[in-house]
C-alpha cells in the first residue's frame, strides 16, 4: 500500500492557451511526488511522464492540492484519457466544506504557520530560463506542504485558513 503525495508544474500559464478551459494544452514541465512510506521523492521531467503515470496508477492513495481540476487534467494528454486514481485532493474536500477555494498558500500560512517560497508563475518563468533545478526545488517544495497539510489534516480533523478579516477559521477535514 502506497501513498504517494504529487505535485506537478507546467510549461505555459493559462492565458497562453486559452484560459484556464484548456489546462490539458499546459504541457507538464516537472513533477515530484513523495513516497509517505518510504519518505523518499522522486523527480520527473517531460521525458519521464511515462514514468510518472505508472508511478500514480501502481499507487494505493495519491494526495495533492488541486490535483483534480488541475494536475490530472494536464496529464490528461500524456495519458491519452482522464486519470481516475484513488486520490485525496485536499483542495477539494476544501471546497465542499467552505463552498469556495483556497490557495494552498493561504491554508499553509494559517495551519502550518509557513508558506511556499514562489508561485507558478515564477516557475513558468525558471523553466523558460532552463532552471530546471530551481523548478524542481520549488515543486518538491509544494509537495512537502503538501504532505504536512495532510499530516495536519489527518491528525486534527481540520485546517485552518484566514477569513477576508484576518480571523483565523477552522475547515473540517475527512482524511
Amino acid at each position: 500500500m502506497t501513498t504517494l503525495i504529487f505535485d506537478l508544474e507546467t510549461q505555459h500559464l493559462a492565458d497562453e492557451v486559452g484560459g484556464w478551459d484548456n489546462i490539458a494544452k499546459m504541457k507538464m514541465a516537472c513533477a515530484v511526488t513523495l513516497n509517505l512510506d518510504t519518505g523518499e521523492f522522486t523527480r520527473y521531467l517531460e521525458s519521464d511522464v511515462d514514468k510518472l503515470l505508472a508511478d500514480l496508477r501502481a499507487a494505493s492513495l495519491v494526495v495533492g492540492y488541486n490535483i483534480q481540476r488541475f494536475d490530472y487534467e494536464v496529464l490528461r494528454p500524456y495519458a491519452g484519457k482522464p486519470l481516475r486514481l484513488p486520490t485525496v485532493d485536499l483542495l477539494a474536500d476544501i471546497y465542499r466544506a467552505l463552498g469556495f477555494r483556497l490557495s494552498l498558500d493561504s491554508v499553509a500560512g494559517a495551519t502550518l504557520g509557513h508558506t511556499k517560497n514562489a508561485d507558478g508563475l515564477l516557475a513558468v518563468q525558471w523553466f523558460r530560463a532552463g532552471q530546471i533545478e530551481k523548478v524542481l526545488d520549488y515543486c518538491q517544495q509544494d509537495v512537502q506542504v503538501t504532505r504536512e497539510l495532510y499530516e495536519y489534516g489527518r491528525t486534527h480533523k481540520h485546517v485552518k485558513y484566514r477569513d477576508k478579516f484576518g480571523r483565523v477559521k477552522l475547515v473540517p477535514v475527512r482524511w
